[in-house]
């Protein structure tokens, strides 16, 4: 009967050949040894980014969740992307215009990935027109007009 692995004195490298061939099916693998996170992450290795705002964006929240996400798509001054940013606070929308400038920042999901109910989202908007958001929406600050 047939032994599954090899077995004997030159036995090692066709076990490591097939633990290498194993090892690129995985996909921490691949993202770590590849750099998949660095090459697409829209922000490239800061922590937050200066953009524009193009349009208003109500998102549809996933199962079971129901309701209207209010985002807006930025396009970053740094690489020229757009990416979808969420508004966070209750009426943060009708704070932020088309145009405005924006600083947005990462969402807080594992990995850089989306976050909570929100589908494809990956960031959030943490200052307005250069004065943070939280302020504007507490009253302590209003937001400048550009």
């Amino acid at each position: 009967m047939a032994k599954k692995s090899p077995l004997g004195l030159y036995a090692a490298r066709p076990l490591l050949k097939r633990v290498k061939k194993k090892k690129r099916h995985d996909a921490r693998w691949r993202r770590r040894v590849y750099g998949f996170h660095r090459k697409y992450y829209p922000l490239g290795r800061a922590p937050q980014a200066r953009g524009i705002v193009i349009e208003k964006v109500g998102l549809e929240a996933r199962q079971p969740h129901s309701g209207l996400r209010k985002c807006v798509k930025v396009q970053l001054a740094k690489t020229g992307e757009q990416v979808i940013a969420f508004a966070p606070g209750d009426g943060a929308l009708n704070y932020i215009e088309v145009h405005d400038e924006v600083i947005i920042a990462g969402i807080g999901g594992s990995r850089a990935r989306s976050y909570g109910d929100i589908p494809g989202v990956r960031f959030q908007v943490i200052k307005v027109n250069g004065v943070s958001l939280k302020a504007i929406l507490e009253g302590k600050k209003e937001k400048p007009q550009r």
